[in-house]
């Protein structure tokens, strides 16, 4: 019999398994949860600022970053040479409002926010150089990566 409730729902169905109508697909297939965009999205803006703000109080941030496991090399584009992480750029912004598309138009839709709703975001980014390149890696990208990891 088929469940009722949405399809986001998760349980687990100790010792016994589902047969019949409305089970036409492997045991356990219902039994994870998707993560939306946009929750992927929040979860890794907060990692990040625990990251930064771990970082600005850490009295000795190379230990703090080794420890984190950022590499302090990564390969270069073409592979023959390791990048060296040589900076970590924090930028700071504040966001005044919000423009968006405005239906039927080529104008944007402005709303400037109250002083109350100015949010303000400090990102991350790790600086790496050889004699050749230049990469800027977002935290946010190295801070997916280590959640994938630890998740597998």
């Amino acid at each position: 019999m088929p469940h009722d409730h949405p399809h986001d729902h998760h349980h687990h169905h100790p010792d016994h398994h589902h047969h019949g109508a409305g089970h036409n697909h492997a045991h356990g297939d219902h039994l994870h949860s998707h993560m939306h965009a946009e929750d992927v999205a929040a979860d890794l803006q907060v990692l990040a600022t625990q990251f930064i703000e771990g970082f600005l109080q850490a009295t000795d941030k190379a230990s703090y970053l080794k420890l984190a496991g950022v590499p302090f090399e990564r390969p270069s584009k073409d592979g023959a040479k390791a990048l060296k992480l040589i900076d970590i750029e924090l930028k700071t912004e504040w966001q005044v409002g919000t423009a968006s598309p405005s239906f039927g138009s080529r104008e944007l839709s402005y709303l400037p926010f109250p002083g109350e709703m100015v949010t303000e975001r400090t990102n991350m980014a790790l600086i790496y150089v050889s004699m050749d390149e230049k990469q800027t890696r977002d935290i946010r990208e190295f801070l997916l990566e280590r959640k994938q990891e630890i998740e597998t």
